[in-house]
Parts: C-alpha cells; structure tokens; sequence
C-alpha cells in the first residue's frame, strides 16, 4: 500500500485531521501541531522534519500517523542515546529515523489515527517498507495508547519498551482536605507545611483559560518558561510564536496558573486539558523561591482537578517529587522497529531485561506512596 507523505500540515485542513482524532486528544489535534510548525518550533533547523504519513482510499483520508524524520534523540523522552552510540561505534547509520509522537511532550495517547481498525494495520503493514525505500533505520512510537499498543503486537519486527510515569488520582475529592484524609498523618502534615510555607511568602494564585491570556501575559509565560532552559545552559524547544498560535487555535484547551507576590507574577505552570486529563506541561519562574515550584506545579494543579472534577493529572515527566506527594505509578509503552539485524537483536535482549526492572521500579515505587494502609 502506498502511502502518501505529508511534509507540513498546513497541506491538510483542519476538519479533515482532526476527524480522526479522539476529542479527548489535545496534542494530536491540528492546531497543536500545527502550531508547531508555523511556529519554527518545528523543522530542518531543530532536527524534527515532520514526515506525516497518510493513507488514502478512494480519495479519502482513512489513516494517519503524525511523525517527524530525527536526526538526534532530544526532546523524546524515551531515551536511545546509548542505541545510537552503539551505531556510531559500529559504523551503523542510525540517523536519520522515522519517529511518532508528540514533539517535546511526553503524554500517552492514541497514535496511530485510523477511521477504522484495519486502516491503521495497513498502513503498519506498509511502514517497513517506507523505511527501506527512504533509506531510514528505524521506527520508534513513543507513548501509544492499548489500541496501538494491540496493533503493533501483531505486526512482526516490532519491539516493546515499558517505562514509568507517575499520575494523580482524583478520586472524587471534595476538597484537598478530602485528599489529605487519604494520607498518612506524617504525609499529610508534610504537604500541609509546604503549603503554609509558600502561603507565608505571600504568595497569591490565579487561574487562566486561553482567551483570557493577553500578549503580555504570553510574554511573561515564555519568560519563565526559556528560563528553565536558560539556567542549564540549553536551548528552548519552543519559540514565543508557538504560545501565541496556540492561544489563537485552541485556547479552550489551555490553563495557565500564574503565580504572583505583592500582586506582581513571578511564576507560572503552563496546561493543556482533555477529556477526563489535565496535563501539566511547562513551568518556570524569575526567581528562587522556597518551595514553588512543589506548589505551582502540584498542588495548584490537584486543586485545579477537584475543583473542576478532572479524574486524572499528569503533571510530565520524572518522578520521585511526584511519589511522595500522591502521584501514583503508572507504565507507559512504547515501540521499536530496528532493520538492522544486529542491532535488533542487541536490543531486544536489553529490552527484555530493562522491562524486568522497570516493573520492579514500579512495584517497588508503590509503596513509598504516602496513602494510609487501612
């Protein structure tokens, strides 16, 4: 089956992509994406080429997989640093690859977009075949949902990886309080603290949707946000132009916290919300302070969440700060399609003993929840 390449999608409509898109999805949504790219955020300059691939039947669009042609691993969050250091030794082209997922968020969903099942296995089927002809190593689909995840087990080549993020759990909380009730005495003295502690600095919160966010405001936002770069020395994935579009695009989608003291922001967490999920995504201020961070990016985000009945708060990546303030274990799957011979076989074997530790992390990292053991 042929499939059709689509370098930019501002060569598709909205109304046509988005049409095989889950609602609940906001990262797979054009105006997400799209956003990116008009953005310069995206591009031959930052080593994501995007590469969507698109099936056609009878002129209608009826499978898609939003990809990008890599030439690093950055911005992936499920880390191959050490594959493509093994095929540099080897004298294997590893670069460029063929990678599907969200540029620079690492938020779990649908990723292959199909009207139909057996839409979305042809154009799996057809997909090694791409590779070949376009001359790129391999395929890599990062964060898939089970309806991927059960499509690419029956596609042969295709190697699983696991890893581990941690989420929140609303469980019908009527207030913190109400959640608070959950935690041991210790924990939820702890949280309390914290909270108190950045409450005493005078610190003062509010909440925004994306219509209500001015020029200016976006301004202080990508501050805040290019300073948690700044301050390691790296590059910001994203330009100033991104939030604009996106504000322009989807703002329905969009919750912004900003975080202010003497009536003036010093800090704020950026969110996108979909379906039953808010998604925490970026975060960043101007200045040190006690304990900000945990409160801005956490519990404004938790409080946010009862408040608005959101079941489920992903607050991005990393975990062990999240454990302990509730944030709870949960696996996360993604896909691998190696066409050199050695290099599959190397990892197969390496990703069948890395998924017996990263279910053990798991288990392991449960108990460190701060919950009551009734």
């Amino acid at each position: 089956m042929p499939l059709h390449r689509l370098d930019s999608l501002s060569a598709i409509s909205a109304q046509e992509w988005d049409a095989l898109v889950p609602a609940s999805q906001p990262f797979l949504r054009h105006a997400f994406l799209s956003a990116l790219e008009d953005s310069a955020s995206l591009g031959p300059h930052s080593g994501w080429q995007p590469e969507h691939l698109l099936h056609y039947e009878d002129g209608q669009l009826h499978a898609a997989l939003p990809s990008y042609r890599k030439w690093h691993s950055y911005g992936e969050y499920v880390f191959d640093h050490e594959w493509a250091d093994a095929c540099e030794r080897a004298g294997i082209d590893y670069y460029p690859k063929l990678l599907t997922a969200v540029p620079f968020s690492p938020v779990s969903g649908p990723r292959l977009l199909a009207a139909r099942a057996e839409d979305g296995f042809a154009l799996l089927a057809a997909l090694p075949g791409y590779l070949e002809s376009e001359g790129l190593s391999s395929a890599h689909i990062n964060f898939t949902d089970p309806l991927a995840d059960n499509a690419l087990a029956q596609q042969p080549g295709w190697l699983q990886r696991l890893g581990c993020q941690f989420h929140w759990q609303n469980r019908e909380y009527r207030d913190f309080q109400d959640f608070l009730d959950t935690l041991s005495s210790r924990k939820r003295k702890q949280m309390r603290k914290e909270r108190e502690q950045v409450a005493g600095q005078g610190f003062e919160f509010e909440w925004l949707e994306g219509h209500q966010v001015s020029e200016a405001q976006w301004d202080f936002v990508y501050a805040c946000y290019a300073n948690t770069y700044a301050i390691r020395r790296r590059t910001p994935y994203l330009t100033r132009a991104f939030f604009s579009l996106l504000a322009e695009r989807m703002p329905e989608a969009i919750r912004v916290v900003m975080a202010k003291q003497a009536n003036q922001p010093v800090a704020m967490a950026f969110s996108l919300v979909g379906g039953d999920s808010l998604y925490g995504r970026y975060w960043g201020c101007l200045a040190e302070f006690d304990r900000l961070h945990f409160e801005t990016c956490f519990y404004q985000g938790m409080d946010y969440a009862i408040a608005q009945g959101i079941q489920r708060f992903d607050a991005g990546a990393q975990g062990e700060h999240k454990l302990i303030r509730g944030f709870e274990p949960v696996i996360t799957h993604s896909w691998h399609y190696l066409r050199h011979a050695g290099l599959k076989a190397a990892v197969s074997d390496f990703l069948r003993r890395e998924r017996e530790g990263v279910l053990a992390y798991a288990q392991e990292a449960r108990s460190a929840l701060p919950y009551r053991q009734d």
